[in-house]
């Protein structure tokens, strides 16, 4: 694919500048968002964002790539027109959001929370806490993200259950089901995670009946906010089904100010922090999927199956 002009926008077009630097046989823009003009679509025929501007359509574009894991924004309620490849970065962000949910873990079987209310009253109150090893934790979605989750899990011998579309067996899960058969693994779980992108199959998945499956699990949304119907989330939590939630994304970000997630006091708000997409892996995702289409490969790295959704 020859990809000659390329619009770059989004929340870090100014450090990507250098990219013009590196790779001096194709020309770039680098806009703000607000800046983008639908002329803008008529010009390049690649372009890179985080997500589509307001103004965004199709024009010229024989190439989109997303700076993020995630290619929802591109893809959910949009028809995406049939000769535009679609990449996206692949960089840390197993690593990432593996570490954001073990610190979670850790400090919910560590009692951080009570002992921190103990300092508070001056109360001397010893319990024990559980080990790792003593956990089962079922992890919503077994690719990239959510096998590097596993991994990290397993290797504290935590017990990993994946649910996937086919529900076939993949290296760090000690047993994997299908989508339909989720309720089987949901009532021993000790920790839900969700790590699913955004689909039709995925939209709203955590609803009510999810949910009363559940018997007191933790649950940790980093994959997108959609695929959570919050109102069951906060009534699940208020009849103990979820114990505690840790929620990094959303229906809606920023999360409003009237959403009564913020006052819930078992419920954690981190404003999408668990993978955020660092330059130079940003920069290293682009330029390697340059050099594919560079070297005229059919296959070019860090594709998006569209008519899956990731």
């Amino acid at each position: 694919m020859d990809i000659q002009k390329i619009l770059v926008t989004g929340r870090m077009f100014k450090e990507l500048e250098k990219l013009a630097l590196l790779d001096t046989k194709r020309e770039y823009l680098f806009l703000p968002e607000t800046e983008v003009s639908s002329n803008h679509f008529d010009w390049a025929d690649g372009y890179v964002a985080f997500k589509p501007t307001e103004s965004f359509h199709f024009g010229k574009l024989r190439w989109v790539h997303a700076l993020g894991a995630g290619v929802d924004a591109f893809l959910h309620n949009r028809a995406w027109k049939e000769d535009v490849l679609l990449t996206r970065t692949v960089g840390s962000f197993g690593a990432k959001i593996g570490q954001y949910c073990l610190s979670y873990i850790l400090a919910d079987v560590q009692h951080h929370q009570k002992f921190q209310q103990y300092q508070t009253e001056r109360l001397w109150q010893p319990s024990q806490q559980l080990l790792l090893q003593q956990l089962r934790i079922v992890i919503f979605g077994t690719g990239t993200i959510g096998m590097e989750v596993a991994k990290m899990l397993q290797t504290f011998g935590v017990t990993v259950y994946g649910i996937s579309r086919s529900g076939a067996p993949i290296a760090h899960f000690d047993r994997v089901v299908s989508l339909k058969d989720a309720n089987l693994l949901l009532a021993e779980a000790d920790w839900v995670i969700n790590t699913l992108p955004l689909t039709p199959m995925t939209d709203k998945l955590f609803d009510k009946h999810l949910f009363s499956c559940m018997q007191g699990a933790g649950f940790i949304n980093v994959g997108r906010g959609a695929s959570v119907d919050e109102t069951a989330l906060l009534e699940a939590v208020d009849l103990g089904q979820v114990r505690r939630a840790v929620l990094d994304v959303f229906q809606e970000e920023p999360l409003p100010a009237a959403s009564p997630l913020w006052s819930h006091p078992n419920v954690t708000i981190t404003p999408h922090i668990s993978a955020v997409t660092g330059v130079d892996e940003a920069m290293d995702g682009l330029l390697a999927v340059l050099e594919d289409m560079d070297n005229g490969l059919e296959r070019i790295r860090h594709s998006v199956d569209v008519s899956r959704g990731y």
